[in-house]
């Protein structure tokens, strides 16, 4: 999904601070290249040399000396060291299915390079930097959908991208062509790597596969939230609902922040609309509007509030180094941990399903209101323009509904399927993974469900004519009909209507035309 055009870098240098949400997109969604700074190859050195120091001392150290997971009681002489690494990344590449979108595999790529440059994971400079250049010639390892529990970290997915550091299986370059790994290497000059004591393990163990996918499920998630209040306003105003019961001092009573930016958002959407005035008088005998209406900025903002806790996780995510085992430069040693476990990303990831599901509900009663003769208030059934010869958006909100129960069904949290592995060894796992997988199938069925709201509000809203929508909803129908969405007329081919808003909703366009006549929504 693709969330218009930000301000975004255009080169990302990766050092010793967190990687932003905006250098991720601008890495991830818009192809920025990156660049090791002085303070992060300083400080892989310096971890660099505590590896090296261990490796050849007596005493076992795990990552460095020892085999993985349930073999790690076997202690590997030093002249295995090397094919011992070898053999962890081919064996740990057994993804199977489906290739992996490339901004995905952008965004893990570029979070495992942050982790590099903490200082805390003992790689060398020059696999740090291979990582890099594979970020800034485009060259995309082929990741494949199922793989990875989610602990120790996305361990799968992970081992395809360090596969191609060695120049092995298969990637994609810049113009997104596949070929294999020690071509694409090649013909960019980049040099393969054999990897070093603990660097295998290094570059496979840690969340950056579920994170990358929670960012940018945030990213969207927040753009889709405001259309969905444009889409609501559309509903509230095609409808003859009123605008009252969005009045911030009404909201204050109950000061959920989320809340009141999306009943704001109503209030400002809605501001001069000439259908609100038409029945706004004391001619007006409507008590209260149905749910689906009056409690838009309850449901609206209540999900803005759930992204915003996923974003403070996924802020103090961005700010780890996920490995196992950590270097402690400082202190000389080498320690195992537990940090590469998925839960707290896997948790937000499903929480996010949840409230992705939920507003596509809202919507989609939204819109069935519209085609129902008995509750929308004077329009013809399902809005159709010879009704019982033409059938109107009757099947579009049949589309929504299938993409609704969809949603519902990929709410079931995926964080509570621990499964064991590794010979009971790694015996309870996140399934962050997957959460994150279903969480982008589920952003893209909101962009769906509230696209087919929007179309279906805005052909409401033109037979309301002559009444005047809100400059802003205005502004969105005008959008339409200039993108070649006709308006009310006998029945067409509808599928390409809502796909054509699909695209307008999922760039951020309807966005823009609605903030282009009020100035940015909350």
């Amino acid at each position: 999904m693709t969330t218009g055009s930000p301000d975004l870098p255009a080169t990302v240098e990766v050092g010793m601070a967190a990687v932003t949400f905006d250098d991720l997109l601008a890495v991830a969604r818009h192809g920025a290249p990156v660049r090791l700074g002085d303070d992060a190859l300083a400080a892989i050195d310096r971890a660099r040399a505590v590896v090296d120091e261990l490796a050849q001392a007596p005493t076992p150290a795990y990552g460095i000396s020892t085999g993985f997971g349930a073999l790690a009681t076997r202690h590997i002489p030093t002249e295995m060291r090397a094919q011992l690494q070898r053999s962890l990344v081919r064996s740990h590449a057994a993804g199977s299915g489906p290739e992996v979108e490339r901004e995905v595999v952008r965004a893990l790529m570029l979070l495992r390079l942050s982790t590099l440059a903490t200082g805390h994971t003992g790689v060398r400079r020059e696999t740090a930097e291979l990582l890099a250049g594979l970020l800034a010639h485009g060259i995309t390892p082929v990741v494949r959908e199922y793989g990875s529990l989610g602990c120790s970290g996305d361990l799968a997915p992970l081992s395809h991208c360090a596969l191609a550091l060695m120049g092995e299986g298969e990637v994609r370059d810049a113009s997104g062509t596949p070929l294999p790994a020690a071509e694409a290497l090649a013909a960019a000059g980049l040099t393969p790597v054999e990897l070093a004591a603990k660097e295998g393990l290094a570059l496979i163990n840690g969340t950056d596969g579920m994170l990358g996918m929670l960012v940018l499920a945030i990213a969207d998630l927040r753009m889709l939230l405001k259309t969905a209040d444009i889409a609501a306003a559309m509903s509230v105003e095609g409808q003859l609902a009123t605008d009252r019961v969005f009045a911030p001092e009404l909201q204050a009573i109950r000061p959920h922040p989320g809340q009141a930016a999306s009943a704001a958002n109503l209030v400002a959407l809605l501001a001069g609309s000439g259908v609100v005035a038409s029945h706004r008088g004391p001619d007006c005998n409507r008590v209260q509007d149905a749910y689906s209406l009056r409690c838009s900025p309850q449901v609206q903002g209540a999900a803005r509030d759930t992204v915003e806790h996923a974003a403070m996780v996924a802020g103090r995510e961005l700010d780890s180094a996920v490995d196992n085992p950590v270097v402690l430069a400082e202190e000389g040693r080498v320690e195992s941990n537990g940090n590469f476990h998925g839960a707290p990303v896997a948790y937000v990831l499903d929480f996010l399903a949840i409230v992705t599901a939920d507003v596509a509900s809202i919507s989609e009663r939204r819109t069935d209101r519209f085609l129902d003769k008995a509750r929308n208030h004077g329009l013809p059934p399902f809005l159709a323009d010879d009704p019982g010869v033409d059938s109107g958006h009757m099947i579009a909100q049949y589309t929504q509904a299938a993409i609704v129960s969809e949603l519902k069904r990929l709410a079931v949290p995926a964080s509570v399927d621990s499964i064991p592995s590794s010979a009971m060894q790694e015996d309870h796992v996140s399934m962050g993974w997957s959460a994150a997988r279903k969480l982008r199938r589920s952003v893209d069925g909101l962009t769906r469900v509230v696209a087919i709201e929007v179309l279906t509000a805005a052909r409401a809203l033109d037979l309301r004519r002559p009444l005047e929508p809100a400059a802003a909803t205005g502004a969105v129908v005008d959008l339409l009909r200039s993108s070649g969405i006709e308006g009310p007329g006998p029945d067409r081919y509808l599928s390409p209507e809502i796909e054509a808003t699909v695209e307008l909703v999922a760039s951020g366009a309807v966005l823009s035309a609605a903030e282009s006549v009020i100035g940015e929504l909350r």
